[in-house]
This record gives C-alpha cells, structure tokens and sequence, in this order.
C-alpha cells in the first residue's frame, strides 16, 4: 500500500509541477500581448482554464507569479546563450539584451519588481538579491579570466563586475520610457567597448 501511495504522490506532484509552468507561460503570454499592467490574474487563469482562486492555489498573489515569470525567463536566456555559443558574461550580455529589446512586456516586470523588491517583506526581494549577487560573481570571474587583475582601463574585475549590472538595468529604463531615442543594444555593446578599451578606435565594428 504504501508503495502505491508513493506513486499517486508522485504523480500528483508532476500534475502540480506541469501545471504550475503551464501557468507561468499563460502569464509570460497574457505579459506580452497586454504589458506588466494589463495582464491580471484572472486573464491568465482563463488562458489555462481556471478560476482565479483555483491559480491561487498554485500562486498566492501576482507578484509571486511573477517572480515565477521572471526565473523562467531567466533559465530560458541561460539556454539560449548556451545554444548561441556566446561566452559570458559580455558576449552573452550583449546578446541577451539585444534579445531583451525583443520583449518589452517582461523587461517592464522586471523593471517593476527590482524596485518595489526593495521595500521590505516583498516577495520578490530574494530572487532580486540572489540574483544581483549570482550576476556580480560571476562576471567577476569571467572578466577576470578575459583580463586579468587589470582590465584596459585600470578597473579591476571587481569593481567593474556591479557596472555591467547597472548600465543593463539602466538602460533598460532609459528604453522603456523612450524606445525611440535609446537603442538599448547599441548602447550596451558600446559600454563593452569601454570596458574593453577598443571604444572609439580606428575601423571597429562596435560588436561586442
């Protein structure tokens, strides 16, 4: 008996778990087509055949369902720099932000949850903080097995690693409210040529 009530267990568990990612890629469409304002709750559980108290089992509030979102979005960009064959973090970075400038929706979730995490008890607070930190470690390593102690324009990887952070989720507000005048991409790879010290040479391409 109770091997039989493992395997109902499991198979509920898988329910739950196929269920749950069917709901975060209802969201993630519902965010594109409609924006971080205009796609509710109630929208998405209708996309999956819901009720809205019946998605709440699975996601107790918006916000919760939206980190969801965005760590989805975060394992997808991870496999697709893998499969572009691009190098992290700066090759990758300016891929993924070129990408990025492809889905305003979710770069406005983004946006919108890095600075209401901050605020305390908000339920995206430990996915912007462990994210932050993951982020800054681990260009820290790649810049400094590209460069050395020393980058070309003296920052060391350390100091350098929190800039990348910082002119990627800055320009990605400058885009949101003016996708016209900033090229969020352009600008980004012209930040890696700086990093680099190539920017303003001679016959470059400006690719990062």
């Amino acid at each position: 008996m109770a091997g039989h009530e493992n395997v109902r267990r499991a198979g509920r568990t898988v329910r739950n778990v196929d269920r749950k990612a069917e709901i975060v890629q209802a969201a993630m469409e519902e965010i594109a087509e409609h924006g971080y304002r205009g796609a509710s709750l109630a929208a998405v559980a209708d996309r999956v055949g819901l009720t809205q108290p019946g998605l709440l089992h699975h996601f107790p509030s918006k916000e919760a369902l939206l980190v969801a979102v965005l760590e989805a979005r975060d394992q997808w960009d991870i496999a697709s720099a893998a499969l572009a064959g691009t190098s992290w973090p700066l090759d990758t970075m300016s891929t993924l932000v070129e990408y990025n400038a492809g889905r305003p929706g979710i770069v406005q979730v983004f946006s919108v949850l890095a600075g209401d995490s901050i605020t305390e008890d908000h339920p995206a607070g430990a996915y912007f903080h462990n994210r932050y930190r993951a982020l800054r470690e681990s260009a820290e390593r790649a810049l400094h097995s590209e460069f050395g102690d020393r980058m070309p324009g003296g920052l060391t990887p350390h100091e350098a690693a929190p800039l990348l952070a910082a002119v990627m989720d800055g320009l990605q507000l400058q885009w949101l409210h003016d996708p016209e005048e900033v090229d969020m991409a352009a600008s980004f790879r012209a930040f890696v040529r700086l990093l680099k010290g190539t920017a303003g040479r001679a016959g470059d391409t400006g690719q990062g």
